[in-house]
């Protein structure tokens, strides 16, 4: 009997590879596991629909050049908020 195909799940999140240093100051560790939430919580945060890649990536690098320390802050107290 053949056993049925694996799905695997993974998110693409287009900006994520330039964020790198901004979890390390978060004190967020990106895994597969955690990667589609934290992305969720990107979304909110810049107030882009979820799955907009570009648009995300676009507002957060205007946020980060705006005010790193204040993105950094938004992001680690949403990660330390959530469920």
């Amino acid at each position: 009997m053949k056993s049925p195909p694996i799905l695997v799940k993974f998110v693409l999140t287009c900006y994520f590879r330039h964020l790198k240093e901004v979890f390390e100051k978060a004190g967020i560790k990106v895994t597969v596991e955690n990667k589609q939430e934290i992305d969720r919580l990107i979304h909110s945060i810049v107030g882009v629909g979820y799955k907009n890649c570009p648009a995300t990536g676009r507002e957060v690098k205007k946020r980060i050049a705006e005010d790193e320390k204040g993105f950094v802050s938004k992001l680690k107290e949403a990660w330390s908020k959530r469920i």
